[in-house]
């Protein structure tokens, strides 16, 4: 594993990170808002990583799915109301307030994808 800062990376988690505001900010359907943002998030997350980190995909995308399964396990135990933080509306988008399954199925089809598009992009390659 190697610091370095890869633009290309950078770029795709700033594109992704505007597609997840303007889904927060003028979506409020039933199936865009809630799924394709937890399956984007992640895809957000495992980008912003490898804009700073050279390692293999996946290990980062493994790391960043357990990351993302451990901010989901904190739902469940309520972790924004265990600290006082339930009126703090940063506190409950950034760790969110109520575990579901779905979430955790979304996630991992986002890392699936992740992985799947990364090896087919250096397909081929050594």
């Amino acid at each position: 594993m190697k610091l370095r800062f890869s633009p290309l990376y950078f770029s795709l988690a700033v594109l992704i990170f505007v597609i997840e505001v303007l889904i927060a900010a003028y979506l409020h359907d039933g199936f865009i808002r809630p799924y394709a943002g937890d399956f984007l998030v992640v895809i957000l997350i495992y980008c912003f990583v490898r804009s700073f980190v050279q390692a293999p995909v996946v290990p980062v995308a493994l790391a960043v799915l357990a990351f993302s399964y451990l901010v989901e396990t904190l739902q469940y135990f309520n972790l924004v109301k265990l600290l006082g933080l339930e009126h703090s509306r940063i506190a409950n988008i950034v760790i969110g307030n109520y575990f579901t399954w779905v979430d955790i199925i979304a996630y991992t089809l986002g890392i699936g994808f992740t992985i799947f598009i990364e090896k087919f992009r250096n397909y081929g390659r050594p």
